[in-house]
């Protein structure tokens, strides 16, 4: 890559990038959106570069954690990087390593999905800093992600702590025009050196290394490289804006489009924890009102001991939830500066086609399968791309990474307990099952509890991007083999079938729900790749024809089964087939009671199992 010509970058690219240019020698990740771009650009960089890196998708965050700090520890420079629920799996290791301190710098790049987008939760990020005593970084742009991916380095390396950073959605998946800078080789060799009190210290110590963390962020809070910007100091008034993170980015461009660019004072936050001690009190003694944007709690507006002059979440004057979109940021600039605020826009009318699993997905003929052989069964099921199971009635709950197995137990007992019996089907995927389903399973094991967990492995980690499971192996490992790991963990049911085989493998299900019943826990592998995995090898299959004198028109195959490639006319009353999607699964043959379904051979494809 030309170091002199500017590229156009998406913001994990850019923030990868920088990552790579400033030494980073480790980096782990598990993937998740808005973060699941990072890794694989750090790899691809890697390869380009020909760098001694050691990269790796870890089998969750709590495990990439560990092993980038490690790598910390024994002086090298490491990365992590998850989204906001992730941090959550990683939080008990960062917890500690604030204590224990870091050699080589250490980042934590989590980033935070405010919406939210694609999460369970919206949660700040931020306040997970606080709580583990990390200063944490905020980039409003791709070029600024980069930039700060060097600063969180020099930081880390300058008071040996992990450093956050915490990009945005709109900050992640946003393009922009970066000058790529030279890749830093740093040429250092991993040299841990003992220091027991320090690296296993016990409670004793613990006291010691909290206080000597409370003075690092004394420290941290009077740091100049990361320290607040005035971007218009033209600008005077006794009214000023705070901003971090896209909001600053906004306010940025909206302030001019008010005529507010040379009246209110706009300081760009870049550390909104600690928040700088000198800022703080400049602040508070110049302006006699201040509006601080953030997303998406006030983490900065916190830190202004004034409440009575400070405008934000906390006081009422910005939303506390959801994004700070333009519209919102202009009508809360315009309200602070006693402008007339301008209209909000007019939300479309209706909606489009609700999300489904695309066509030919094994997962829908998992669904359909569960629901015939547990048809008055609880469903608990789990983070992924098979959440869209809800639309077929096959997903009753979810929770978190996991949990499908673990609230599937919990019912179990839940009903033993009172006298009943429930037939119980829990979903995860392959990937899932790896990051977070072995322990839980095997409580289950031991306590007794009988429920059917089906196991979707479609091969690949589909949701995020079709990055690799343990299951693939690594050149300098060996795979990972779900059945014997389901095994070991003490289940005595354990049958692998393909879904899109609906009679065989209904009939699979139906065993392992009687098995379930009377004895324990049993596990059925439901096992066809994605279709959309370019890296599967694909071969040609029949293409689904409606027969139209043989359908009834009955829509148990677009409303039960939902397969978006059959489509209904209401005015014929008739099923025909969508033959740019399709893609000759077949399923759909067995699941039309008239059996109005056929196939033309050889016109489509099909996944090779």
């Amino acid at each position: 890559m030309s170091e002199t010509k500017r590229v156009l970058m998406q913001g994990n690219e850019a923030l990868a990038r920088g990552l790579v240019e400033h030494g980073c020698a480790v980096a782990t990740s598990y993937p998740g959106t808005p973060a699941s771009e990072i890794l694989a650009v750090i790899k691809a960089l890697q390869q380009t570069e020909e760098l001694p890196m050691h990269v790796e998708w870890g089998v969750n965050e709590k495990v990439s954690f560990e092993i980038a700090y490690a790598a910390s520890q024994s002086g090298l420079r490491a990365v992590t990087a998850m989204k906001q629920v992730g941090l959550n799996v990683a939080a008990d290791p960062l917890a500690s390593a604030a204590y224990l301190g870091t050699v080589g710098g250490f980042v934590v790049v989590c980033a935070d999905d405010p919406g939210p987008h694609s999460s369970q939760t919206e949660q700040d990020s931020r306040l997970m800093a606080m709580l583990y005593k990390v200063p944490v970084l905020d980039p409003s742009s791709p070029a600024e992600a980069g930039e700060l991916a060097g600063k969180a380095f020099e930081l880390s390396e300058a008071f040996r702590l992990p450093v956050m950073l915490r990009p945005t959605t709109r900050v992640c998946h946003a393009c922009q025009d970066v000058l790529p800078g030279p890749v830093q080789r740093l040429n250092r060799i991993a040299d841990f050196r003992k220091e027991p009190s320090r690296w296993a210290a016990t409670p004793v110590h613990r006291y010691r290394l909290h206080l000597e963390l409370n003075e690092k962020l004394v420290k941290i809070a009077a740091w100049g490289p990361t320290a607040p910007s005035l971007l218009n100091p033209r600008s005077g008034g006794k009214k000023a804006v705070i901003a971090s993170g896209v909001a600053a980015a906004h306010a940025r461009e909206l302030l001019r489009g008010l005529g507010l660019w040379d009246l209110l004072p706009l300081y760009q936050v870049f550390q909104p924890y600690p928040l700088h001690t000198a800022f703080i009190e400049e602040i508070l003694s110049s302006y006699d009102e201040v509006l601080v944007l953030e997303e998406t709690t006030g983490v900065m507006e916190m830190q202004l001991r004034d409440r009575s002059r400070v405008k934000g979440k906390l006081s009422g004057a910005v939303p506390e939830a959801g994004e700070l979109l333009p519209e919102i940021v202009e009508r809360t600039l315009a309200e602070f500066a006693g402008l007339p605020l301008p209209a909000l826009p007019i939300p479309p009318t209706g909606g489009g086609r609700r999300p489904t699993l695309c066509p030919g997905c094994p997962h829908r003929a998992s669904f359909y399968a569960i629901k015939k052989a547990a048809p008055q069964g609880i469903y608990p099921s789990d983070i992924g791309c098979y959440t869209l199971g809800l639309n077929l009635g096959g997903v009753d709950t979810v929770l978190c990474m996991g949990a499908a197995v673990g609230q599937a137990a919990g019912f179990y007992q839940a009903y033993r307990i009172t006298g009943q019996q429930q037939d119980i089907v829990a979903t995860v995927g392959d990937s899932t099952f790896f990051h977070a389903c072995i322990p839980p399973l095997v409580d289950a094991v031991v306590q007794g509890a009988r429920f059917v967990l089906t196991i979707l492995d479609n091969s690949t980690t589909a949701m995020t991007g079709n990055q690799p499971t343990p299951a693939h192996g690594t050149p300098q490992g060996r795979p990972v083999n779900i059945q014997e790991l389901v095994k070991g963990c003490g289940v005595q049911f354990c049958r692998i079938a393909d879904p899109l085989d609906l009679p065989g493998f209904t009939a699979i299900m139906k065993e392992a729900v009687a098995f379930a019943r009377n004895e324990g826990v049993a596990v059925v592998i439901a096992r066809s790749p994605c279709l959309v995995d370019r890296s599967v090898k694909q071969t040609r299959r029949g293409q689904a024809v409606v027969q139209g004198e043989a359908c009834i028109g009955c829509q148990i195959c677009t409303k039960q089964f939902e397969c978006p490639a059959l489509v209904y006319d209401p005015v014929a009353k008739k099923v025909t087939v969508d033959v740019m999607i399709c893609t000759g699964c077949a399923v759909c043959r067995e699941v039309c009671p008239t059996l109005a379904i056929g196939a033309v051979q050889g016109s489509m494809f099909k996944v090779q199992c």
